[in-house]
């Protein structure tokens, strides 16, 4: 039997989160030190997976099949296509540097009544969600899928609401209430989304009699298995709406700026940089893979709901007075993009969907933990209790910028290319729809260039006049992802090789082709 590669990746921070909180209480220290050196193993395990897959190759590859619940046709069954394993590099890349960046979050608080919960707990939390973000993308079972697609909700809540913010005016009682609304409100949505699938997961058994994820695929394809339209559509409906819920898509969005608010910024960068990209790849992975005709009856409809999204998020954005609000506006914004890219059924749109949630990731993990440096300095998150930064801290400015700048899709820089890709695939098919979201990119240009100028320029106000620039560990934390966010930009072939095949099966799935360009003969 070959080496379990996919099972070791997943199994890894598992282990790894154990390991951690079972650290004793006053060894602290040893506790980060243990967890980050989990996470690079688990970097350099999914190195492995990336070298090792061929994009060239089969469809789903490096997989395991075992029996787990025989009598339910429920099975372990993991493997990756060149989606999942971009996604894969993506989180255990942005691991470690969410364990530096929150290297003193979970440090007991020097003064106040209420003590926080153990340093332990926090970093092993962070190793029990990648651990189940990872299975996610390599689960090929529905009902394994399932199981760890609600299972993260549970670390994801101890986090939000155990391990926030402390940039709090308000005091500490009213800042652990705002905590608890978040973490509850971010739970609530999530399990509703879950409890509808579940329902969807066990129609689609009583229909397929499986949970396989290839065999049903493999058999729809056949004429093996048929669905009654009907049936096709409530399923999809009961999938969809959980992926809608976790993207997040609008109207299904409004627990996403309570929690990265009330979250540290490193949490915050892996709620929306990691665990929301389960959402759309499960949207790519089994909407579209299960239930084609239905995903083409609701293409219309979820398109309008994706640039609705684009507009409305980049709008509140311009808005927003907390920075951390801001750039989850920002991000619902984003993520109406990516769902645009996946339903214009197009083969641009689609590769650009899945690059874009790669450079996403890394944008607003700099974006984010700049931000985070930042507020941890003043002790405020709101824009207007800064100004002039850049005097006093011209490192931190700079990165700050370099990350506004990717959130606004620069060329040059990741996320520019992936954008242009969604745009261009959506106008190929959907002119109106394309417009209509470009308006997005003037707005993100307005709250990108609007948030530095009242935080980084101007006069140096009294509070911030002090400021110490970026530390070796912070500088240690986001160097690297600017030189990424800078190679991608200027050569994205590294990802789009490897996902660019996992599109043409994605594509052949819903039986669809890229409109040929209209060309008038030449007279």
């Amino acid at each position: 039997m070959s080496f379990p590669l996919l099972t070791a990746t997943a199994a890894l921070p598992a282990i790894g989160a154990i390991a951690t909180a079972a650290v004793p209480a006053a060894k602290r220290t040893a506790a980060k030190w243990l967890a980050l050196l989990f996470s690079l193993a688990t970097l350099a395990l999914a190195v492995t997976v990336l070298v090792r897959f061929d994009p060239d190759g089969d469809r789903y590859q490096l997989t395991e099949s075992h029996s787990w619940i025989a009598d339910f046709g429920v099975r372990y069954e993991l493997g990756v296509d060149g989606i999942g394993v971009a996604l894969i590099a993506l989180t255990a890349l942005l691991i470690p540097f969410i364990v530096l960046a929150g290297w003193h979050d979970a440090d007991p608080l020097e003064t106040g009544s209420r003590r926080w919960r153990p340093t332990q707990g926090f970093f092993a939390l962070i190793l029990a969600v990648e651990a189940m973000v990872i299975i996610s993308f390599e689960a090929t079972d529905v009902f394994l899928f399932y199981i760890f697609f609600e299972a993260m909700l549970i670390p994801m809540y101890f986090l939000i609401g155990g391990f926030g913010d402390r940039a709090h005016k308000d005091g500490e009682e009213k800042a652990a209430t705002q905590r608890s609304y978040a973490a509850v409100k971010f739970l609530l949505y999530n399990l509703a989304g879950g409890l509808i699938m579940l329902a969807a997961v066990i129609g689609l058994y009583v229909v397929a009699g499986n949970f396989s994820l290839t065999e049903i695929a493999q058999a729809r394809a056949n004429g093996e298995l048929e669905m009654a339209t009907s049936t096709e559509r409530w399923l999809f409906l009961g999938f969809f709406f959980a992926f809608a819920v976790k993207a997040p898509l609008w109207p299904l969005h409004t627990w996403l700026p309570n929690a990265m608010q009330e979250s540290t910024a490193p949490v915050a960068v892996l709620i929306t940089a990691v665990v929301d990209k389960v959402g759309t790849f499960a949207m790519l992975r089994f909407c579209l893979q299960l239930f084609p005709e239905a995903s083409k009856w609701a293409t219309p409809v979820i398109l309008v709901l994706a640039v609705i999204s684009v507009i409305y998020g980049a709008l509140l954005a311009v808005g927003q007075r907390d920075i951390k609000r801001l750039i989850a506006y920002a991000s619902i914004s984003h993520f109406g993009f990516i769902v645009m890219g996946i339903f214009a059924m197009t083969s641009q749109g689609q590769s650009g969907a899945t690059l874009y949630m790669v450079n996403h990731g890394i944008s607003t993990a700099v974006l984010m933990l700049i931000a985070g440096f930042l507020i941890s300095r003043r002790g405020s998150r709101l824009i207007a209790d800064f100004g002039g930064v850049q005097k006093v801290a011209p490192v931190l400015a700079g990165t700050f910028l370099i990350g506004g700048l990717a959130t606004l899709s620069l060329p040059g820089l990741a996320p520019f290319v992936s954008e242009f890709l969604v745009l261009v695939g959506t106008f190929t098919r959907y002119p109106v729809i394309g417009i209509i979201a470009t308006f997005g990119i003037v707005l993100a240009a307005l709250y990108t260039l609007v948030l530095y100028q009242r935080t980084m320029t101007g006069p140096v106000k009294p509070e911030v006049a002090t400021m110490p620039d970026l530390r070796v560990r912070e500088i240690a934390v986001v160097a690297p992802l600017v030189v990424l966010l800078v190679f991608l930009g200027v050569y994205p072939k590294p990802v789009t090789d490897v996902v660019n095949p996992a599109v043409e099966h994605t594509m052949s799935d819903v039986q669809k082709k890229d409109p040929q360009p209209e060309v008038e003969a030449a007279k």
